[in-house]
């Protein structure tokens, strides 16, 4: 979350600094906070969030060309931190097995910590702002390429073309977004109800990764095969083998 920032004494050298960044802090959580109370960001308007923020509309100006700007700062703000720490949990030391669990568990939290970031989000989606739509799909673009790439430089699915790895982290990053709304969504103190949707969203992620794991290992028997000249021993459904020749 946006945390309101206590007002910079003006005796301070830096003051006129501190005074910019305290309003922008502000102006971007006014609109959280009005949109935490069931609103659309196309309905707010400039004025009613500089009166949220406590400061006069010319303020606004200061800062953001318009409200479209302002919530393109928050797209960016959301996409960067999560992906840092999405990073950050990665990099720990903690045995393979463990990474996906510890990967939701992160972003649980992030969820959680971040509600009204992550309402704007889910909201504007299919919001009424065509800016915002496409600023959140290249944000999810973003962060789909980096996890493939992530994937790549640890040697993961080396037999998926680039574009059949995209698309697989496409269906992670889509179902973490799908999983947001149901974190948001979860009653408080309902603590057996939140381990039945995480372990739920965290078995549909292992599906992904198994049919994941099942194409590039069909490819590897499949490429294996025709170096041979002998029939493939794949042991992936014919079905689905023949779907992925076509799909490479």
């Amino acid at each position: 979350m946006l945390p309101r920032v206590a007002a910079p004494k003006y005796s301070d050298p830096l003051s006129r600094s501190a005074r910019k960044d305290f309003t922008r802090t502000n102006l971007l959580q006014a609109a959280l906070t009005l949109m935490g109370d069931g609103r659309s960001f196309t309905s707010l308007g400039l004025r009613e969030i500089a009166r949220e923020a406590g400061v006069v509309p010319t303020a606004f100006y200061r800062h953001f060309r318009n409200t479209d700007e302002l919530g393109l700062v928050l797209v960016e703000e959301v996409g960067i931190t999560l992906r840092r720490l999405l990073r950050e949990a990665r990099k720990m030391d903690v045995a393979p097995r463990d990474m996906l669990r510890r990967s939701v568990s992160v972003y649980q939290q992030y969820v959680k910590l971040n509600r009204l970031q992550f309402m704007f989000i889910s909201s504007e989606r299919s919001g009424g702002s065509r800016i915002l739509r496409l600023a959140i799909r290249n944000d999810v673009t973003h962060f789909t390429n980096e996890m493939a790439q992530d994937f790549r430089m640890r040697g993961l699915y080396a037999q998926l073309p680039t574009a059949s790895l995209q698309m697989v982290c496409g269906m992670l990053v889509m179902a973490m977004l799908a999983a947001a709304t149901d974190i948001l969504d979860l009653p408080p103190d309902q603590p057996l109800l939140e381990s039945e949707m995480l372990e739920n969203f965290i078995q549909q992620l292992k599906i992904i990764l198994f049919g994941a794991t099942c194409w590039n290992d069909a490819l590897s028997k499949s490429n294996a095969a025709k170096q041979t000249s002998e029939p493939s021993t794949a042991n992936c459904h014919d079905g689905l083998l023949t779907q992925i020749d076509h799909a490479a």
